[in-house]
């Protein structure tokens, strides 16, 4: 299926494509259309949560949480079932399930959210739908590295990545404790990241962009999708404990350093550096 879309865009391309906007544009478009099909299990689950919140009956021997956990399984199987994502992919995805579920128990034993709705498939207070949620992360920068063909310039080692995401996860449990050192660990990315371009193809030509811009953007995006979630009652910071409201932008520092953790196990599996 893949390969005839595949094929028929390229014939569409070589018939229509002629000046210099028409392929800009057709570029565009190129790239919003894999952005989307990358986004394929968060798409879904954001859908999922909106989907229930607004037509889930309150009636319904199931609860609504154990509903969406159901389908989130539903989702991963199919997802490897049509070949979405491979085997090496979905494992790596597994463990940034765990990992967040890990986090999720602390996290809600803490008071830093809460899930307002009974569960009976739950670990504690936590649903087990919520580490499909971190799922999401890690399936689209699996699936937007495959899509997009990702090549980089001056890529980080991947020893200095992996001991930046074990002080960025330690750290999510001990600032309640300790000094909270992300700006320190903000540096450290920035650092480490900034001298990095990544290159990207959207349709035939490759692209570039600084690659913690890119990382930037993409923890924008999550932060947007956390509040499409919370207004769908997935979960409630305390601060929208009398009413929804917009999550604090604080949060966006929080995604970009939780996404750093799911991107450099991508990068284990699926690293394709090739220097300048």
């Amino acid at each position: 299926m893949i390969l005839w879309l595949q094929d028929k865009r390229d014939d569409w391309r070589h018939r229509f494509v002629r000046g210099p906007y028409t392929r800009a544009f057709f570029e565009f478009v190129s790239f919003g259309v894999k952005q989307a099909w990358a986004c394929l299990f968060g798409g879904l689950m954001l859908g999922l949560l909106l989907g229930t919140y607004l037509f889930y009956p309150e009636t319904a021997a199931l609860a609504r949480y154990d509903f969406i956990t159901i389908v989130a399984v539903l989702i991963q199987l199919g997802m490897l079932l049509f070949r979405l994502e491979t085997w090496d992919e979905a494992k790596v995805i597994f463990i940034f399930h765990a990992v967040g579920t890990v986090m999720e128990l602390f996290k809600t034993q803490v008071g830093s959210w809460t899930y307002p709705e009974p569960a009976m498939l739950r670990i504690m207070e936590v649903p087990l739908f919520t580490g499909f949620m971190y799922a999401c992360v890690g399936s689209y920068i699996a699936r937007v590295w495959r899509l997009f063909d990702f090549q980089f310039i001056r890529f980080p080692p991947l020893w200095a990545q992996a001991w930046l995401a074990v002080a960025i996860y330690v750290n999510f449990f001990t600032h309640h404790y300790f000094m909270d050192v992300r700006i320190l660990l903000f540096g450290i990315a920035a650092l480490l990241y900034g001298p990095s371009i990544i290159r990207f193809r959207p349709d035939f030509t490759y692209r570039w962009m600084p690659l913690l811009l890119g990382l930037l953007l993409v923890a924008l995006f999550i932060w947007f999708a956390e509040n499409i979630a919370t207004f769908a009652r997935a979960w409630t910071c305390p601060s929208q404990e009398t009413g929804w409201h917009l999550v604090s932008f604080e949060k966006f520092g929080s995604w970009f350093l939780l996404m750093i953790i799911s991107f450099v196990l991508v990068a284990a599996v699926q690293f394709r550096s090739k220097p300048e």
